[in-house]
């Protein structure tokens, strides 16, 4: 796919672009459907990604194609398209001859679009930015470098050479999806973290990063370059910080919350006060680059006393956070005590529902029940991306002005209903296996 720069006007029912195009090739358009639009590339359940071509990808594709879309009564299905590294505006219509509600996810299960309801013989127009990256960059001497990848995120969807979307849900369909470089000036959202924060690829995990895409508009980005077992300090050796300063630009935003890992003994201990110097140094960092930072304490783990309350396991890192942040003048969202208040607002047996239990063998390949108190499932995830976005609406942060629903606030002391969330699990796919019906 060619990358462009284009204005288009949307006009609603047929989704017909309108463009004005520069120097570069138009946006790209595929169809689904009976009904043919000037300039769409048709799809039909036959049509298979390659290196070189869009199309259904990682063995699951729509079975059914009728008069208007794709469509599967059995689940996700996911479409990749080949393109460069950067920031896509995704427009999809969604809807087909049946009811449908739709959720779409994007790379490695960045949440887009949540629960979506479409109507028989419907349509419903959505846009959303996604961010699309390599492990290659060059650094601040013009050296040619590279992000020094873990073993697990080689042949990663967000690492590959495609942009690639999940559409999942009860009987999910879609008529068109047109992909085309963001707007010049789009700002985008840099995060750095660990595994609390990164895109998880494997149920039953979750994390807050993954889902704030869902929670903002089309105006905005979200890179989020947080990874599992980092600190502060690894982030930078592993290449991961310049990675993120070789793009950042003015207008941008960089969120950081580490401290998990950093207080672990052993060889990755990170001290109090090396951990506040680190804070500083990328503070300043982000600011040379006229780029906003902002500091996010790390979430409490589900560690209850005899009384109902929330222990201190994470001391004094959130602490350092809140000091630095105060220091120098920097917008600190306190998700360590938003996640007490909300952990103690759910009590200890049912708070649970937040975290990765399972029984054995309720996902492929998981042979051991999970009890894991420090990282989320879906709806905990989705629980702290709430909280994130609360701490920018108190903090009066520029972002605010960029979430979808800008006036709506969440409250840690009243939970949203699991039922109310239910973000429908993305199943098993293999990236090292070719198509496969």
């Amino acid at each position: 796919m060619t990358e462009i720069r284009s204005r288009c006007r949307i006009r609603t029912g047929v989704l017909l672009l309108i463009c004005s195009v520069g120097a570069a090739a138009q946006a790209q358009r595929w169809q689904c459907g009976a009904r043919h639009h000037a300039g769409a590339t048709m799809l039909t359940p036959a049509t298979h990604y390659s290196a070189d071509t869009a199309g259904w990808d990682l063995g699951m594709a729509p079975q059914h194609d009728d008069a208007s879309s794709c469509s599967s009564d059995s689940g996700s299905f996911f479409f990749s398209a080949p393109v460069a590294e950067g920031n896509y505006l995704v427009t999809v219509v969604l809807g087909g001859e049946a009811r449908s509600q739709v959720t779409v996810k994007a790379e490695a299960r960045r949440l887009m679009l949540k629960r979506v309801d479409v109507g028989a013989r419907k349509h419903r127009t959505e846009q959303f930015v996604v961010n699309v990256r390599r492990p290659q960059f060059t650094d601040n001497t013009s050296a040619a470098s590279s992000v020094r990848l873990k073993p697990r995120e080689i042949g990663s969807l967000d690492w590959d050479e495609k942009l690639t979307l999940e559409f999942a849900g009860d009987h999910p369909a879609v008529q068109s999806i047109t992909i085309e470089p963001a707007p010049t000036g789009t700002p985008t959202v840099y995060i750095a973290g660990d595994s609390t924060v990164t895109d998880q690829d494997r149920e039953p995990w979750a994390a807050w990063g993954e889902m704030l895409p869902a929670l903002f508009g089309p105006k905005i980005a979200i890179a989020n370059h947080a990874e599992s077992g980092e600190t502060i300090k690894s982030f930078a050796g592993e290449r991961r910080f310049p990675k993120i300063f070789s793009q950042i630009q003015a207008g941008d935003f960089l969120m950081m919350q580490f401290g998990h890992n950093d207080q672990k003994p052993g060889k990755g201990y990170i001290s109090p006060e090396e951990y506040a110097d680190l804070l500083r140094r990328y503070i300043d960092l982000a600011r040379a680059k006229d780029a906003t930072p902002i500091l996010v304490t790390p979430m409490n783990r589900r560690t209850f006393d005899a009384n109902g309350h929330i222990t201190d396991t994470l001391a004094p890192y959130p602490d350092v956070v809140r000091k630095v942040g105060d220091e120098k003048h920097v917008t600190v969202i306190d998700l360590n005590a938003m996640s007490r208040t909300l952990y103690e607002a759910i009590g200890e047996a049912n708070s649970r529902s937040l975290f990765v239990y399972a029984a054995a063998n309720t996902y492929p390949e998981q042979t051991e029940a999970l009890h894991d108190d420090t990282h989320f499932n879906s709806y905990g995830a989705w629980e702290l991306a709430r909280c994130v976005t609360l701490g920018l609406q108190q903090a009066h942060s520029p972002l605010a002005k960029y979430l979808r629903k800008p006036h709506e606030r969440f409250d840690p002391h009243h939970p949203d209903a699991t039922d109310r969330i239910a973000i429908p699990p993305t199943p098993f796919y293999d990236t090292q296996k070719p198509y496969e019906r």
